[in-house]
């Protein structure tokens, strides 16, 4: 994941970033306090607790960015406006990974360590600071210039040391190490003598991709899959047909066309990769038991395998949509 929005950083218009801040707060925000809302019905239902009905909440608020950004990559559509709607979400629900991490432990029953909210307040005024300055640029000189414009080999260390040293500080200061790859990325983009790494680097992103997938697989208990599979599949559709349905109606009040509301929502309705971190953090706090935990690692799971098929028939349904748009 970090290697990937490393990646995503590098490819992200700077003109297109400021203009869509709100598609990436509001829908965001949108996004997951109705999810919230709409687990909070059925834990009414079933007697949840509330730090239950948050946490389940958030994990279904959560998109896989490693899945969705690699099918607009294939489909030649990052830089399309549905993609770049959806780019802007998935960054900024990245960003809300730590302040939900904040919040389940205080439902927890746990005390914040207030060493690390300076922290993290500290970092993110940082962070922010500096992709401010990278955006307000039209380039970005790096120190030792002239040597690594003449070097290729010296521009693909240099590109993996700004991406894992920035990781590396801002997940030793609380945040998202995956924010810092970005902003990494952001520089090497905005960094002349660099335009020749992103291709360089593109066999390594594969295999870091490759052996995240695996290790999710790897979370996945067959037996208990196999037992409780009705179940589960019925979470899976749930949380597509959720999911789908909030983002479509934030979209749409954003002023984007039903079509794009509609296909945006549908490529972000999986549950993403940073959800499977909400839920071993749920299980270790008590929040949620055993079968809980199963059963979501499961869902995530299945989600991830089934959005390509999910994304695949929302958009041949809305190929007709689109057309009389147009007429």
């Amino acid at each position: 994941v970090t290697l990937l929005l490393f990646f995503i950083g590098m490819e992200v218009s700077p003109q297109h970033f400021l203009r869509g801040w709100r598609v990436a707060i509001f829908g965001t925000l949108f996004q997951i306090l109705v999810s919230v809302g709409c687990v909070s019905v059925l834990g009414y239902w079933l007697d949840w607790s509330l730090g239950r009905i948050v946490l389940l909440g958030f994990v279904i608020s959560l998109s896989s960015t490693a899945v969705v950004l690699k099918l607009l990559k294939d489909r030649g559509e990052l830089q399309s406006r549905s993609g770049n709607n959806v780019l802007l979400i998935l960054l900024a629900q990245d960003l809300a990974v730590v302040p939900m991490l904040i919040v389940i432990s205080l439902l927890s029953g746990e005390r914040p360590d207030s060493v690390l909210l300076i922290k993290q307040a500290l970092g993110g005024i940082a962070v922010v600071a500096l992709a401010v300055f990278i955006l307000t640029r039209p380039h970005v000189r790096l120190p030792l210039a002239q040597r690594v414009r003449r070097d290729h080999e010296l521009q693909v260390f240099a590109a993996l040391l700004l991406c894992f040293g920035l990781a590396f500080i801002t997940g030793s200061l609380g945040l998202s190490s995956a924010l810092g790859a970005f902003v990494a990325g952001m520089i090497v983009s905005s960094a002349r003598e660099t335009e020749w790494v992103h291709h360089a680097l593109e066999p390594i992103k594969v295999v870091f991709i490759a052996i995240l997938f695996v290790s999710m697989g790897m979370l996945i208990d067959d037996s208990f899959l196999a037992e409780y599979w009705v179940l589960i599949m019925v979470f899976v559709f749930g949380v597509f047909i959720t999911n789908t349905f909030i983002n479509a109606i934030a979209l749409k009040a954003l002023g984007e066309s039903w079509h794009d509301s509609l296909y945006a929502a549908a490529l972000l309705a999986q549950i993403g990769e940073f959800s499977f971190i909400l839920a071993s953090v749920g299980i270790q706090s008590g929040i949620i038991e055993q079968f809980s935990y199963q059963v979501t690692i499961a869902t995530i799971a299945l989600s991830l395998l089934l959005s390509p098929l999910w994304i695949g028939a929302s958009r041949m349904l809305l190929t007709p949509l689109r057309s009389a748009g147009n007429e």
